[in-house]
């Protein structure tokens, strides 16, 4: 299902730019804190989102396979 693709690519962009943000606070822990803990804070609000989006493409699929059933 083509939402499932899209909802995956989301959260691995999402997490991506986590652990980039969680890498430069890393190496100059007090430069921009504010604007990494802002992205931070963005890139786990989109991976939830994405997740929600894939858990309810699952709810479609399953309930598509119960009415064909």
């Amino acid at each position: 299902m083509i939402a499932s693709s899209i909802a995956a690519s989301g959260m691995a962009a999402a997490s991506a730019r986590f652990e980039q943000s969680a890498v430069r606070t890393a190496r100059a822990p007090l430069e921009n804190l504010e604007t990494e803990m802002v992205e931070r804070i963005g890139a786990r609000t989109a991976f939830f989102a994405n997740a929600g989006v894939m858990r309810t493409a699952d709810d479609m699929a399953g309930a598509l396979l119960d009415i064909l059933a």
